[in-house]
């Protein structure tokens, strides 16, 4: 019984990496056939760049979520660790969102060239988190101009009263 909870994690790590593995081949599998096979004639040097861009694209997020779902073991063989929950978001959800949207991309270029526009999604989104991320650090001097009287003197009046001592009533007998 003990360490069942990392038996289970190391096994919903090892499906889940399954999963992501067939999803990957998939796609790859059907825009070498549509693509190299039945539109031959189109084929370009540019897909073959973008081929090799899916493929980075798909083996560094697959690389990085491989390292986090390793079981941790002792030196004496016993389970430890199950690895990273795959289910949680963070750096975690964004590896993922990067092979979904290259799948879509990888799949849809089929279609179209125009679907190779989807991936300024990612450091557009990447610039999105930054830029908040960056803002934490910079001084919050122009929020307190906003401030106007009232709202001001409701918030020194909060903090009067919070900084009151408080007593609790007791009953004695």
């Amino acid at each position: 019984m003990a360490n069942q909870g990392a038996k289970k994690r190391k096994e919903e790590n090892a499906r889940h990496m399954a999963r992501l593995r067939q999803i990957i081949i998939a796609c790859n599998v059907i825009y070498v056939l549509l693509r190299m096979l039945v539109f031959h004639s189109s084929f370009t040097w540019k897909h073959w760049i973008g081929l090799i861009v899916t493929s980075l694209a798909y083996v560094i997020p697959y690389q990085q979520l491989a390292k986090m779902a390793t079981p941790a073991y002792a030196e004496d063989g016993e389970l430890l660790d199950g690895g990273f929950d795959m289910s949680t978001g963070g750096v975690c959800g964004y590896l993922h969102d990067v092979i979904y949207i290259t799948c879509f991309v990888q799949v849809m270029s089929i279609v179209s060239g125009k679907f190779w526009y989807t991936y300024l999604v990612i450091p557009a989104f990447g610039a999105y988190k930054s830029f908040g991320f960056i803002k934490g650090f910079l001084p919050g001097g122009s929020e307190e101009s906003f401030e106007d009287e009232k709202t001001r003197k409701k918030r020194e009046k909060m903090e009067k009263k919070a900084s009151r001592p408080k007593f609790a009533k007791t009953r004695t007998r």
